[in-house]
C-alpha cells in the first residue's frame, strides 16, 4: 500500500487542493508553450487556485501539468494554505505556525527513510534507446526563455563518493535533447559540492531527479540545511513518517516511492551546454545564456497518468519565494535563537523576491540586553552572513516585534517612518552571497561578495526596551472590550 498524506503524497496533495477548491482542474486545449506559463503567472499575480492542466496540446493522454503548486491563495485566512499542505499542516496555519513546525523538526532525531517494493512511480519503465525526455509537455514558461524547463519544481538526489551522504537539492534543469538535460551545479550548493567530489575523481556523478515528489520533500530539499545532513531524514522528522523509498533502476540511489516522475542517470564530469536565459526568481529575465553541465538521462520510470509540477519563475510571490523563503526563514530564525540574540521571529518577505530577511527584535530582552545598535548588528552579522541561509539573502531589515513581519505593509511603514537615513544603514563588502543578485556589479557577481546590508528600523528608545509613540491602528488605539465589539458585529454593521 502507497504512503499517504498530502505531505507525503503528491497525489494526495492535488486531490485536497482541489477538494478545498485551492485547485481547479483546466479541461480545455491548453498549449505548454507559453500558455501554460501565462494562465500560472496569472494564477501568481490574482492569487487564483492553482491549475491542473488535464489536456496539453501535443501531450500524450492522461500526462498533466500542476501550475502554482505553492501560490498564495486570495481567501483571508488560508492565505497560506497551499504552503501548509506541504506539512500536512491546517489550512489556516500562519506564517509562525509554520516556521515552529519545521523548526522543531530540525531539532527532532531524523527518520530515516524505508524501502518498499510498493512503487507508484516504477508503474512505467523506460531504459536505453527508450528513453524520451520530450514525451512530456515541458513547457516553455517565458517568451524569453532559451529553452523548455522539465525541472522547475523536483529535486536532485546525488550522494558523496564514499555513499556518507545523500543531497536532495533543488535547482533547475532545461530540456536538452531526447536524452539530456542541462542547469547549474553552482560550486555553494550541495549538488555542486557532491558533483565536484566525483568531478576530482575524473568520474561522472551519479544522479536522479524527482518530479512530482512528496511536497514535504521537495520543501526540504529547498532549505539550508548543514552540509553532510540528509535531507530524507529530516522528511521523516517533519512529517512523523519515514519517507518510502525505492531504489533507482540505472544507479544505487533511492528516490520517493511515489512520485509522479522520476529521472535517473549521471552529471557529466567535464561536458556543459547554453543554459537559459529564463524569467528568474527577482522578476527578471537577463537576455543571456551561460555553460552549464549535462545531465543524461539514462532512464525515466513515473506513475500512470503522470503530474509534472510548474514553477513560472518570475515577479513574487511564486514558488522561490514561498517554499524557499519560507525554509530560509526558519533555518535563519532557529540560527539567530540558538546564538542566543533577541529574535522573535524571521520572514522572507515573499514581495521582496528573497532579497529581504526582516528580523523582528523582542523589545523586553534587547532592553535588558543593554546593548548598542553597531554591537547588535554586527553581532546578527557575524552569525548569519556566514551561513548557508544568510549566504542566500543579501537585505537584513531589523524592526521591533510590535510589528508584524509577515504583513509587507506594516514592514515598509516601519523602514518609512524608523530608519534613520544617515545612521541606520550598515553594509558588509566582504560578506559572501549569492552572485544571482541582479545589481551586483560583474566583480561582486565573480568573487560572489558583496550586496550584502543590515538596515535598522529599531528606534534608540527600544534599546531601554520602550517605544517612541502608540501605533495609530485598530489594535493600537481602543481598548480590547471596543475591538472585540466592533468585530463580533463588523457583518451587522453591513460589511462583509
Amino acid at each position: 500500500m502507497p504512503q499517504h498524506g498530502p505531505a507525503l503524497n503528491f497525489r494526495d496533495f492535488v486531490d485536497d487542493l482541489l477538494a478545498a477548491g485551492d485547485a481547479v482542474r483546466i479541461d480545455q486545449r491548453v498549449d505548454p508553450e507559453l500558455e501554460v506559463g501565462a494562465i500560472t503567472r496569472r494564477v501568481y499575480e490574482t492569487k487564483a487556485p492553482a491549475p491542473l492542466f488535464a489536456n496539453l496540446t501535443g501531450a500524450e493522454p492522461g500526462f498533466r501539468l500542476l501550475g502554482a503548486p505553492a501560490g498564495l491563495n486570495s481567501t483571508g485566512a488560508q492565505q497560506y494554505g497551499r504552503l501548509a499542505a506541504h506539512f500536512g499542516l491546517p489550512r489556516t496555519s500562519t506564517p509562525r505556525d509554520i516556521l515552529e513546525k519545521l523548526i522543531e523538526a530540525m531539532h527532532a532525531d531524523p527518520l530515516s527513510p524505508v524501502t518498499t517494493a510498493d512503487a507508484p512511480c516504477k508503474e512505467h519503465v523506460q531504459l536505453g534507446d527508450d528513453v524520451d525526455l520530450e514525451r512530456f509537455p515541458v513547457p516553455l514558461l517565458h517568451q524569453e526563455d532559451g529553452g523548455r524547463y522539465f525541472g522547475t519544481y523536483g529535486f536532485h538526489v546525488v550522494a558523496s563518493p564514499d555513499g556518507t551522504w545523500t543531497s536532495w537539492s533543488i535547482s533547475r534543469t532545461m530540456l536538452h535533447g531526447r536524452t539530456t538535460l542541462v542547469g547549474p551545479a553552482m560550486p555553494q550548493q550541495h549538488l555542486g559540492m557532491i558533483h565536484a567530489m566525483w568531478r576530482e575523481r575524473g568520474l561522472p556523478t551519479p544522479w536522479a531527479m524527482v518530479l512530482g515528489a512528496p511536497p514535504a520533500a521537495v520543501a526540504a530539499a529547498g532549505m539550508p540545511l548543514p552540509a553532510q545532513v540528509n535531507e530524507d531524514g529530516y522528511v521523516g522528522a517533519l512529517t512523523g513518517h519515514p519517507v518510502e523509498v525505492v531504489r533507482a533502476e540505472t544507479n544505487d540511489l533511492y528516490v520517493p516511492a511515489n512520485a509522479e516522475i522520476v529521472l535517473e542517470g549521471t552529471i557529466s564530469p567535464d561536458e556543459t551546454a547554453p543554459e537559459g536565459p529564463m524569467g528568474e526568481y527577482h522578476g527578471y529575465s537577463f537576455a543571456e545564456s551561460r555553460p552549464q553541465p549535462v545531465f543524461h538521462v539514462d532512464a525515466i520510470t513515473h506513475r500512470t497518468d503522470p503530474i509534472l509540477p510548474v514553477c513560472a519563475a518570475g515577479l513574487p510571490p511564486e514558488e522561490n519565494h514561498t517554499i524557499w523563503g519560507t525554509m530560509i526563514s526558519a533555518a535563519s530564525l532557529d540560527l539567530l535563537r540558538s546564538a542566543g540574540l533577541p529574535v522573535d521571529m524571521v520572514w522572507c518577505s515573499y514581495e521582496a523576491a528573497t532579497c529581504w530577511m526582516v528580523i523582528s527584535i523582542d523589545l523586553d530582552r534587547l532592553g535588558r540586553l543593554g546593548t548598542t545598535e553597531r554591537a547588535l548588528v554586527d553581532a546578527i552579522a557575524e552569525v548569519l552572513f556566514d551561513s548557508h541561509p544568510g549566504w542566500l539573502v543579501p537585505k537584513v531589515i531589523l524592526v521591533a516585534n510590535d510589528i508584524d513581519i509577515t504583513d509587507i505593509d506594516q514592514v515598509v511603514w516601519a523602514m518609512a517612518t524608523r530608519a534613520h537615513p544617515g545612521t541606520s544603514h550598515y553594509t558588509f563588502p566582504d560578506a559572501p552571497g549569492i552572485p544571482l543578485v541582479p545589481y551586483l556589479t560583474p566583480d561582486e557577481a565573480r568573487a560572489a561578495k558583496g550586496g550584502k546590508s543590515i538596515t535598522s528600523c529599531l528606534q534608540p528608545e527600544q534599546f531601554q526596551g520602550t517605544n517612541k509613540g502608540i501605533t495609530a491602528s485598530f489594535r493600537g488605539s481602543y481598548p480590547k472590550h471596543l475591538q472585540q465589539h466592533v468585530l463580533d458585529n463588523w457583518t451587522s454593521y453591513g460589511f462583509r
